[in-house]
C-alpha cells in the first residue's frame, strides 16, 4: 500500500471535518446537491460511488466465475448472516437500548421511530460499497460479485416480508424504483463497462495494458471515496450539530451491531477454514448496509424529518469510519486464515 492508502483513515477523518464545516458554511450548495436525486438515489453520490466500483469491476475475470460454485461456503456464510441473523439482532439491540437503557431520555414515539430506522438498516445488506471494502482487503473480485448478485436477488423478494414482520406493519410498500435503480447503477452498469474494458485491454500473453490502466484509475477510486464522505457529512451537518446527544445514542447500538456481526461472521469464517480472499468480503457484506434503500424506506414510511430517517442517516455517518477500521483489522489478521490447497 502507498503512503496515501496507508493513512486512509486519517484522510477520512479530515474529510469528515471538512464536510461538517463546509455544510455549515455553505448549506445552500449542499441543499442543491441534495435535490439532484431520482427515486431517492442522489445522483452526485451515485457517480462518486460508481467511480469507486468501476476499477474493481475491471478486475473481475468472467471466465473464472464458473468456478465460484465449487466453493459454496462463502455464499452460505453471507446468506446466513444477512438474512437469518443480522435483521433480528438489529431489532433486538434497538429494543434493548430505546425501550430499556435510553427509555428515560427518549419519548416513546421517537424511540419507536429510531428502532424502525435501525431495522430498515439491518434488513438491507450492502450492494455498492462492499466492492470497495473487498478491494481494500484484497478480496476475490469474482466471488464478491457473485455474493453481491445473490444478495440482490434475495433482497428483491425478502426485504419487504422481513421488514414488515419486524416493524409490525402489514402494508409496507417497498420503493421498487430505488431498489432496482440502485442495483442497475451500482452493479449492472459498472459491471458491463468493466467487462467491455477488460475485453479491450486484456491480452492472453501480457496483461501489462490492463494492469497499467487499473493503476491509473486507482487515485480516482480513493478520491471518489473521500468526496463521498465530504458530501454525506456536509448534507447532515446541521443535524450533527443540533442533535449530538440523540446521534450518540443511536450510534451506540449501531456500533455494537456492526462490530458484533463482523466478529461473529469472522469467527465462523475461521471455523469454516475459508480463504481470506473469500472470508473478508463475505464478512464485509454482512456488516455494511445498503443505506440508499434504508434511507428511502425511512423517508417514504415515516417522513423526511422522522426519527427513523435520522437513524438511517446516522447509520450512513458511522459506517465508513467503522468499515475502514474493520478493513484494517482484516488486513492485519490475514495470517489467521489457512488457504486450502
Amino acid at each position: 500500500m502507498g503512503l496515501f492508502e496507508r493513512y486512509l483513515s486519517v484522510w477520512v477523518g479530515l474529510c469528515i471535518v471538512v464536510g461538517v464545516v463546509a455544510g455549515t458554511l455553505f448549506p445552500d450548495w449542499f441543499a442543491l446537491v441534495a435535490d439532484l436525486e431520482y427515486a431517492h438515489v442522489n445522483l452526485v453520490i451515485a457517480v462518486l460511488i460508481w467511480l469507486m466500483i468501476y476499477p474493481m469491476m475491471i478486475q473481475i475475470d468472467f471466465a473464472s466465475l464458473k468456478d465460484v460454485g465449487k466453493a459454496p461456503k462463502g455464499l452460505v456464510l453471507t446468506l446466513v448472516i444477512n438474512w437469518l441473523i443480522k435483521p433480528f439482532t438489529m431489532a433486538l439491540l434497538g429494543w434493548l437500548f430505546f425501550e430499556g437503557i435510553f427509555a428515560q431520555w427518549v419519548d416513546p414515539q421517537s424511540a419507536s421511530e429510531y428502532i424502525a430506522g435501525m431495522i430498515l438498516l439491518g434488513v438491507a445488506p450492502c450492494t455498492a460499497m462492499v466492492f470497495v471494502w473487498s478491494h481494500l482487503t484484497k478480496g476475490d473480485a469474482n466471488y464478491t460479485l457473485v455474493q453481491v448478485s445473490v444478495n440482490d436477488v434475495i433482497m428483491v423478494f425478502a426485504f419487504a416480508p422481513i421488514a414488515a414482520f419486524l416493524l409490525g406493519v402489514s402494508d409496507i410498500e417497498v420503493p421498487w424504483e430505488t431498489l432496482l435503480l440502485s442495483v442497475v447503477i451500482y452493479v449492472v452498469l459498472p459491471l458491463i463497462l468493466g467487462m467491455a474494458t477488460r475485453q479491450i485491454l486484456h491480452n492472453d500473453k501480457d496483461d501489462m495494458r490492463l494492469n497499467h490502466f487499473i493503476a491509473q484509475l486507482k487515485p480516482f477510486s480513493i478520491i471518489g471515496l473521500l468526496l463521498t464522505i465530504i458530501l454525506l457529512f456536509g448534507l447532515q451537518a446541521d443535524t450533527l450539530l443540533e442533535k449530538p446527544l440523540v446521534i450518540g445514542m443511536i450510534a451506540i447500538p449501531l456500533l455494537i451491531q456492526t462490530y458484533g456481526i463482523f466478529a461473529l461472521a469472522y469467527f465462523i469464517a475461521l471455523k469454516m477454514r475459508l480463504p481470506h480472499r473469500v472470508a473478508s468480503p463475505a464478512c464485509m457484506i454482512g456488516t455494511s448496509n445498503f443505506f440508499e434503500l434504508a434511507v428511502a424506506m425511512a423517508v417514504s414510511l415515516f417522513g423526511l424529518h422522522s426519527g427513523a430517517a435520522l437513524a438511517t442517516v446516522v447509520g450512513v455517518l458511522v459506517e465508513v469510519p467503522v468499515m475502514l477500521s474493520l478493513v484494517w483489522f482484516a488486513n492485519r489478521t490475514r495470517h489467521w486464515f489457512e488457504t486450502p490447497a
